[in-house]
């Protein structure tokens, strides 16, 4: 399975948006639950948000919630990050994955396929 992460992060002042999209191939997309992490230089990766497989559920780490938007269209075999008020601690490499399973959202450990990721900077 090809789990690949497009539109390219890039560069953006604090304040600004940016949005995320990954594209999976080879996969069922619709059985499987998608998250999106990111790991800054010299830190864990971190999660920071999830969808469901139907896409009724989302979760999100506290210090995303209320300015990122996950979101999937199944027809389309994506999931999107709308990252909106993006803050410099919001710098690092984005990662999008997929989970069979989903009784863990936040666990990375949990996730089958992972995308190659991509840098996201926020200036201040």
């Amino acid at each position: 399975a090809d789990v690949a992460a497009g539109v390219w992060g890039g560069l953006v002042q604090a304040g600004g948006s940016l949005r995320l999209s990954c594209a999976a191939s080879r996969l069922t997309f619709s059985n499987y639950h998608m998250g999106w992490f990111r790991q800054a230089p010299g830190k864990e990766r971190e999660f920071a948000a999830a969808i469901s497989r139907s896409g009724v559920r989302t979760y999100y780490a506290d210090s995303v919630k209320g300015r990122f938007t996950i979101s999937r269209d199944n027809a389309k075999n994506t999931v999107s990050l709308q990252m909106n008020s993006l803050k410099p601690e919001d710098t690092a490499v984005y990662y999008c994955a997929a989970d069979r399973v989903g009784v863990s959202p936040s666990t990375p450990t949990m996730y089958d396929y992972w995308g190659q990721g991509t840098q996201v900077t926020v200036s201040s």
